[in-house]
Formats: structure tokens, C-alpha cells, sequence
């Protein structure tokens, strides 16, 4: 699946691409920044992009490896992506980033050579090659917000968020099957407005249940980098209303969230 015949590949090498040129400019003190993830600096934050990358290009190029590493692992994977957060963080600023470029030109190489069609496991359900690519965009990107906004820098929104907004409305059952929730059988109707000022719709025109707003805000919402209250995100529809708060575009236990910032 090359780059050519899948944009999300190209995609995929920009969002790295646009975190790479912030994290390098920074110096040794600034790695050590706190993020709004707690207990997270910005180092522990690249080293988790850095870990998943390993485990994605594993999952990839040796998914029944991978499988076998899943069904006998030890410790849970919250605790395990942790630690290796935690370790990676120790490491000198300037080899960790190198371990991270190194790792994801790997992990993009894998992706471009694999048919489109093969399903890659991973620590939540198995997905094609192109999902596999928007994971890891929504990924990169979501870290990446956490180091933007430990540094009080603005990013500018991109087309490229629809990837990450498109996996947020692909999850919406896994969101409720995490929660112990019965998966919702009505469709919901998401229509956001996206970067440029156009439409991202999925799901029945005519269904009863909506969801609307910026494309930025639900995306930060299905990320968990903002909460609910302090986005322009509207719901209508016992479903939709059920959803936006539970909503969860990455694999794992629930996650907890953020705070919000309204007084």
C-alpha cells in the first residue's frame, strides 16, 4: 500500500513529520517539561509514541509474534505502557529522538509494503493495514497535543484531522463495549465542520441521533485531550448523548480524561 495509492500514508508521515520539527528544537530542560498527562513530560510522551511504534511494526511484520507476546504478558497494558513511557523518558533527549525517527521510518516501510488488506492485531480489535495507519495518525497526534500544549504553542488545524475524527466515529461501539454498555443498533449522524470550512459527515442523513461541531473539538474529544464541557461538540439523541462522554478513539481501559477548564 504505497503513499501514492493511500493518502493516510502521507498523512501519516506529516503528522510525525510536524511533531518532529517542535521536539527538535528543543534543549535537554525543555524534554523534561510536564504534560497535562500526569506524571508525563514531553520526553515520556515521544518515548510512548516511540514504544507503540515498535509494537505496531511488530503487530505488522510479525503478528503471530505479537499475538503470543499479548497472550502471555505479565503485567496489564496500561501499567505496561507506562513503563515504557517511563524508561524511554530516561534515555538522553537526542537518542530518544533518534530511536523514534528510526522506529517509525520502520514502522512506515512496514505498512507500505503490506497489502492493504491484511489484518494486523493489535491490543484492541484486529484492523487493515490503512486503520492500522489512521491508529497510529490519531496517536501522534493526540501525544502531539499534549506536547503542544506543555510548550503554550497553537497548532494549526489540518485536513489530516479527519483521520482522527473518522476513528472516533469508527470506535463508537468499542467506547460502549468498554464501558460495560450495550453496543447502541441506531445509527448516529456526525457532521463536522472541518478545517477549510467544509462538511465531514458519517452515518444516515435522516438518523435521529446527531452529533455536530468543529471537527477540532471532536476530535480532542474522542481523544480525551479536552473534556465535553469545554468543547462546541452538541449531541441529540439518547444514543449521541450516551456516547460523547464515554467516547474513546484509542485501545485500552477507559480513559480517565481531563478536568474541565470551566469555572
Amino acid at each position: 500500500m504505497s503513499e501514492s495509492d493511500n493518502p493516510i500514508l502521507a498523512d501519516l508521515r506529516a503528522e510525525n513529520a510536524e511533531l518532529d520539527a517542535v521536539v527538535a528544537a528543543l534543549d535537554s530542560e525543555q524534554w523534561a517539561t510536564p504534560t497535562p498527562a500526569e506524571g508525563w513530560t514531553i520526553a515520556h510522551q515521544i518515548a510512548h509514541l516511540t514504544w507503540t511504534d515498535a509494537k505496531a511494526h511488530r503487530a505488522v511484520t510479525a503478528p503471530d509474534e505479537f499475538r503470543e507476546d499479548v497472550r502471555t504478558a505479565t503485567i496489564p497494558l496500561g501499567d505496561a505502557v507506562d513503563a515504557g513511557a517511563a524508561e524511554g523518558a530516561r534515555q538522553d533527549p537526542r537518542e530518544l529522538l533518534e530511536r523514534w525517527r528510526t522506529g517509525r521510518a520502520d514502522l512506515q516501510r512496514a505498512l507500505t509494503s503490506a497489502p492493504a488488506d491484511l489484518r494486523v492485531p493489535w491490543f484492541g480489535p484486529p484492523m487493515k493495514v490503512p486503520s492500522m495507519a489512521t491508529a497510529r495518525i490519531m496517536e501522534i497526534w493526540a501525544h502531539g497535543q499534549d506536547v503542544f500544549d506543555a510548550l503554550g504553542l497553537h497548532r494549526e488545524p489540518t485536513a489530516r484531522l479527519r483521520n482522527v475524527a473518522h476513528l472516533g466515529v469508527r470506535t463508537l461501539g468499542f467506547a460502549f463495549a468498554l464501558h460495560d454498555l450495550p453496543v447502541p443498533a441506531d445509527p448516529v449522524r456526525v457532521e463536522l465542520t472541518a478545517p477549510d470550512g467544509g462538511l465531514w459527515t458519517w452515518g444516515p442523513p435522516d438518523a435521529p441521533n446527531r452529533v455536530t461541531g468543529p471537527a477540532l473539538d471532536f476530535c480532542l474529544l474522542v481523544t480525551q485531550r479536552r473534556h465535553r464541557d469545554d468543547l462546541a461538540v452538541t449531541a441529540t439523541g439518547t444514543t449521541a448523548e450516551q456516547w460523547l462522554p464515554i467516547a474513546q478513539a484509542f485501545a485500552g481501559a477507559p480513559g480517565s480524561g481531563r478536568p474541565s477548564e470551566v469555572s
